[in-house]
């Protein structure tokens, strides 16, 4: 007779083998519980939260992956032209300014640069688009705003956004334009752009002097924006305002496709103004308002942040103009259709690369970056040094996209510093040689898994006055060996050390050997190997490099004062403009001195003229002229070593369409599109739980326990 407990055991042994068996089709592992499986979303990942989403404030990369989305400018940059195009967004058409003399005359647009006093935009925008629903524009059954006198007790109440009842939107006016350009004044946001701007748009600077008096005479007080006049930029009327710049300056148009001079309602900075919302993160760095196609529906930055559709979008359709490769790719496949096409997008918290590279792999992340530890993985070059997928990511049927970044990497000379600045030849000399030895050719390929591409001059490929190939070439470090570009050898280097005074890396005069200094804040081992590698390239001729590492604060110090000597520096390009380079190197925005951007303190006047002339030129072949003569002059007087233009390497899966790298848009999101169903079979696909292993463990568990229980049950028997 078989007893009860054989019974349940068996039965027990067999529902879990069927109910593994039967999970075998399902994932186990996905990171989204509880979302549908067929949602049109698209998952992404952020790995250090967000400081400012205030428009007035934000101006780093993981802030305007979110800013662009949400706040719209009056421009923007088409989707996939190239070179890089202004188009309008909610303006109605991008602006061409008209220049007036002294008097208020109006000037031709041939108008020579120093006889134009003011640049005047007239800008008007386009009716019915509509903010994001907001409480700050609840109103109830009379008009009023719900939400702009609440008290203590009311707010104490409050822990987040959704807890207001109520929500409202109002149509956007060239009023909200004005407000956030007066925004950009106001002490107590700290623009980064406020000094900049101040430089150019008519009576900025006398409004932040006024702004700055007003707060410190009444510090409790709010700074009412509307109290104060702004010459430089008024409403004309309800959909049209207009920005006085000083002179002549073209590159404003480009600032006019920034999140800085996107509108910002007054009902949202009123509504957050009240007191004790600050204490419940509830500003506009926290949870903005805009027009945009996107609305930030959740932000929890220790977890996940989320971008919803605004429902009050005022639409626009994917561009139906590219080139034939764009036709090819598959980028047109959705000329003229509504976006966005994503209605949510969810940002989860990954702080380390290997978990985020493992989800994207199984389908729990649409695209990725290529971290140095997974890059072999992925990406191989061919014998020509192309890259290209590897079998293992082609078969997942996984892209790769390349892009060369607006960026540069350099490395800076002091140029106050006794050694290694000043203008002299035996001075040039030195750096050209220091600039040939340093072989960045070598550091692409060991550091950077060749994402680079050697830099020769400040002014990255895509912009204009780039010169492409062995035309654009620094003749002071490279040169054409058959048509192709090569780095000069380290014997001329030692050539040119001697001639500057220090043969075999002694000073001639006294026989000392020549010490370098580098100040850096890089730190840990991926750190040491590079500096390490520094030290060998300077050892080729005999130079000693002593590295002073220190923390971030100490060396903006540093840089601030004059009291480096060489520092490793890189530059995002704000704007696709030379301009937004070559003023790295004009004189007057020395570090030292004027607090300017220029850290290498380089000030070569025939430069300086040539910059002044060369930034209020209209691009054609007259300012590609001057901006050659000025690369020839800093190429020459090499207070850099050009060392970089950084590369990206992306992956997306199959199922991400309209995919294509726009270093100077960022508000593409709108353009995504997602196939949620192949998205979901492959997730089913690579994500199986793998259980034979633990069936088998079972068995053989059963195989050694049923000899101990036949046996137990013959002794109970012999018992009985």
């Amino acid at each position: 007779m078989v007893r009860i407990g054989e019974i349940l055991l068996r039965a027990w042994l067999l529902g879990l083998g069927m109910s593994l068996m039967a999970g075998c089709s399902d994932s186990w592992n996905n990171p989204y519980p509880g979302s549908e499986a067929n949602a049109n979303v698209l998952y992404s990942a952020f790995s250090e939260r967000p400081k400012h989403l205030d428009p007035a404030r934000s101006y780093s990369s993981n802030e305007v992956e979110f800013t662009g989305q949400i706040y719209e400018p009056p421009l923007q940059y088409h989707f996939l032209k190239r070179p890089y195009t202004l188009i309008p967004l909610t303006a109605e058409a991008v602006p061409k300014p008209q220049y007036v003399d002294a008097a208020g005359h109006a000037l031709p647009d041939d108008a020579p640069a120093a006889s134009i006093a003011e640049s005047v935009y007239e800008i008007s925008i386009r009716p019915d688009v509509r903010y994001q629903p907001h409480p700050a524009f609840a109103r109830d059954a009379a008009g009023r705003l719900r939400y702009h006198a609440l008290d203590a007790a009311a707010v104490a109440g409050i822990t987040g956004i959704h807890d207001f009842a109520h929500t409202g939107t109002r149509e956007l006016v060239a009023a909200d334009y004005v407000y956030q350009i007066k925004r950009l004044a106001n002490p107590r946001l700290s623009s980064p752009i406020f000094g900049l701007m101040s430089e150019h748009i008519v009576g900025l600077k006398a409004l932040g002097e006024a702004l700055e008096k007003s707060a410190r005479d009444n510090p409790d007080a709010e700074l009412k924006l509307d109290d104060f006049p702004l010459v430089g930029a008024e409403v004309v009327d309800r959909h049209t305002y207009r920005i006085r710049i000083k002179g002549k300056y073209p590159q404003f148009t480009y600032w006019l496709a920034m999140p800085f001079f996107a509108p910002v309602p007054w009902e949202a900075e009123v509504f957050y103004a009240q007191a004790g919302m600050a204490d419940r993160n509830l500003t506009l760095d926290w949870q903005p308002v805009g027009t945009g196609p996107y609305y930030l529906a959740e932000n929890d930055p220790n977890r996940r942040m989320v971008l919803k559709k605004n429902p009050h979008f005022h639409g626009e359709t994917y561009p139906a103009d590219g080139d034939a490769e764009d036709r090819q790719a598959g980028l047109l496949a959705d000329a003229g259709k509504t976006l966005p096409f994503v209605e949510e997008a969810v940002y989860s918290l990954e702080k380390e690369t290997i978990p985020y590279w493992s989800k994207f792999l199984q389908g729990y992340y649409d695209s990725s970056g290529i971290s140095s530890d997974s890059f072999d993985q992925a990406v191989q070059f061919s014998s020509g040094g192309d890259p290209q997928l590897t079998d293992s990511m082609r078969e997942q049927d996984i892209h790769l996209i390349t892009a060369v970044a607006a960026s540069l990497w350099y490395v800076g000379f002091n140029m106050l510093d006794p050694v290694v600045g000043g203008l002299s030849e035996d001075r040039q000399k030195l750096r050209q040689a220091l600039s040939i030895a340093f072989d960045y050719d070598e550091f692409i390929s060991i550091f950077l898994n060749g994402r680079g591409i050697p830099a020769q001059g400040p002014i990255p490929p895509g912009l204009f006055g780039y010169v492409e190939g062995v035309a654009g070439l620094n003749p002071y470090v490279y040169e054409a060996r058959d048509g192709v570009i090569q780095r000069r050898s380290i014997e001329t280097a030692r050539k040119l050390l001697g001639e500057a005074g220090y043969p075999n890396g002694r000073d001639a005069k006294t026989g000392a050997p020549l010490v370098l200094y580098f100040d850096t804040m890089a730190s840990g081992p991926d750190a040491k190997s590079r500096l390490d590698w520094m030290k060998k390239q300077l050892d080729k001729l005999n130079v000693q490099l002593v590295v002073r590492g220190t923390d971030y604060n100490r060396f903006q110090d540093k840089i601030r004062k004059g009291n480096a000597q060489l520092f490793e520096w890189g530059w995002n390009a704000d704007y696709p403009d030379p301009e937004n380079f070559l003023f790295l190197l004009y004189g007057p925005h020395k570090k030292v001195g004027s607090g300017g951007e220029n850290a290498a303190n380089y000030d070569n006047p025939e430069f300086n003229r040539l910059f002044e002339r060369m930034k209020d030129m209209d691009n054609g072949p007259e300012r590609q002229q001057v901006i050659d003569a000025m690369l020839e002059i800093v190429r020459r007087d090499a207070p850099w070593i050009f060392a970089y233009y950084p590369k990206s390497f992306g992956l997306r899966h199959g199922w991400v369409h309209n995919v294509k790298p726009n270093l100077m848009a960022n508000n593409t999101l709108k353009y995504r599109r997602i196939d949620p169903g192949l998205r979901e079979a492959r997730r089913d696909e690579w994500n199986r739980p793998v259980l034979w292993p633990i069936v088998l463990l079972l068995a053989a568990l059963v195989a050694v326990i049923a000899p101990a229980v036949i046996a137990w049950r013959r002794h109970e028997r012999k018992t009985a």
